[in-house]
């Protein structure tokens, strides 16, 4: 028997960075996935087999074996194990539809799929259950991760997220297109979380000012979204991506591309943690070609996603 479980990416709308200190943020499930196969073994090994590296191991061997990348996903395979008091080997293979390291959620998306998919060997499993083994898995590498991208990548649609845990999923019928850009620029997310930590200690009058400016601007942003207003959506992504600049996590190259986006869409901002990854641009039919030009025209890998309203899904494959 295989257990085949899938969960969306993510966006973040607005809200990052601010969210570490009190705030919220509004993130977007995309319609790209990440997909996570698994079966039984009678091997008692581990063997994963993903585009981001490989794994053989030992039930028995220890987590910090494996690279960092693939770590989530060992403690859930040794975790969901033991609970069972299964004896048995584990295969998971791990197939993505979109990149890795690019702010887009991979990580959270894998962790939540693999949860779901381990679990599914042994037991029906609660979204509750597997958000919780989920949240559990990536703070093995991600210490301080709010639980805001696995929270969207189990639930789809659009969710409202506080940084004490609280989630809303928001109650709209999406009427736009979101075009993903790669600054194809690597970067580090705690290197980027720490150099706002420090401006927030070097400017704390400046930052708590931003951080009532941002709160502001989501209220007016989750209204504009159940009416369906995209140039005010718009408007407000872009005042975000200015708030963006000025705490220092953006950079020359996401500016370009910000501007470029900004000359036919509704608005566009980075997504994520900044000084790389990708910037997102809100279009509907009316710009999406446009935008998707001017992008292309200058040398940015782009392209369409919409709101995936569906969240985690499982099956169970005979084989």
């Amino acid at each position: 028997m295989k257990s085949v479980s899938s969960a969306p990416g993510k966006i973040i709308l607005f809200g990052e960075h601010f969210i570490v200190y009190g705030g919220k943020a509004i993130l977007c499930a995309i319609d790209r996935r990440i997909t996570v196969e698994s079966e039984l073994m009678d091997n008692g090994k581990i063997e994963i087999t993903s585009s981001v590296g490989n794994a053989l191991l030992s039930t028995s061997d220890q987590v910090s074996s494996v690279e960092p990348s693939l770590r989530p996903i060992v403690h859930l395979a040794k975790k969901i194990l033991a609970e069972y008091n299964s004896t048995s080997g584990i295969r998971i293979g791990i197939y993505a539809e979109f990149p890795a390291g690019v702010g887009l959620g991979s990580s959270s998306a894998c962790c939540v799929a693999a949860a779901s998919s381990i679990l599914g060997l042994f037991a029906d499993q609660t979204r509750d259950r597997v958000l919780e083994l989920a949240l559990e898995a990536e703070r093995t590498v991600f210490e301080s991760t709010s639980g805001a991208d696995t929270t969207v990548c189990t639930l789809g649609g659009a969710i409202e997220y506080h940084r004490d845990g609280y989630a809303a999923k928001l109650d709209f019928e999406p009427n736009f297109t979101l075009i993903v850009a790669d600054s194809q620029i690597s970067h580090s997310t705690s290197s980027v979380v720490s150099r706002v930590r420090k401006y927030k200690d070097n400017n704390p009058a400046i930052f708590s000012l931003l951080c009532t400016q941002e709160e502001r601007l989501i209220e007016d942003a989750l209204e504009a979204l159940k009416n369906g207003d995209l140039r005010v959506v718009g408007q407000r992504m872009s005042q975000n991506q200015k708030y963006l600049e000025q705490i220092g996590v953006s950079n020359d190259k996401l500016n370009v591309m910000v501007d470029l986006a900004k000359s036919t869409s509704y608005g566009a901002k980075i997504t994520g943690a900044g000084d790389g990854g990708c910037i997102i641009a809100l279009v509907d039919q009316s710009n999406i070609e446009s935008t998707m030009k001017v992008l292309c025209e200058s040398g940015h890998q782009c392209f369409g996603v919409k709101v995936d309203m569906l969240g985690l899904q499982h099956k169970l494959e005979l084989t």
